[in-house]
């Protein structure tokens, strides 16, 4: 990778909803990413439920496509809601199925940024946790810090999906900048 070609991240909302938070933080985080970073944005509606039976017979098109998109990627920014304080089902299910067949996951040693805004006053603190687990259990290079945790949502968005969080902003940044650092690392 050369300094002038921008490093393709794949950008992942938790959320199908289409006014979410989530997806409106990877909005905010595509902007302050500059000319670094492409952001391509990736929507988990239509992968099916893992199962097993279904892999045997083959990978359904949208989770070639997936696979795909993970493969083709530097690196991940995923931005999970926080669901009965855990990963969104959606979310947990789509990293399942990328990492499949054992041995061959999508997900090896790609860098990978994690971020997340709820409603709640703990922001997604407990999803993050949970979801750095299953990223190490894939052997993801996974960014420790700065932990991008938006709390009170609703207080931090104005009414156009905007991110008006000057802080938040500023970790957002920060976060960012590490997940180049990783994906520099991975190119040498």
């Amino acid at each position: 990778m050369t300094s002038s070609t921008p490093y393709r991240v794949l950008g992942v909302a938790g959320s199908l909803r289409r006014g979410s938070f989530n997806l409106a933080l990877l909005e905010s985080a595509a902007d302050l990413a500059g000319p670094r970073i492409e952001m391509v944005p990736f929507d988990l509606e239509g992968i099916p439920m893992f199962d097993a039976d279904v892999e045997k017979a083959g990978d359904p098109e949208p989770v070639v496509r997936w696979k795909q998109a993970i493969a083709d990627a530097d690196g991940l920014l995923i931005s999970t809601p926080e669901y009965q304080r855990g990963v969104p089902g959606v979310l947990k299910n789509a990293l399942d199925w990328a990492s499949r067949p054992p041995g061959e996951s999508a997900l090896r040693r790609k860098p990978v940024a994690i971020m997340g805004a709820a409603t709640g006053m703990t922001g997604t603190a407990r999803a993050q946790s949970q979801l750095r687990q299953t990223l190490v259990y894939n052997d993801c290079q996974v960014v420790q810090r700065p932990e991008v945790l938006v709390a009170d949502a609703r207080s931090k968005f104005d009414d156009d999906g905007t991110f008006q969080d000057e802080t938040g902003k500023k970790f957002l940044s920060e976060l960012l900048d590490k997940l180049v650092e990783i994906m520099e690392r991975a190119g040498d």
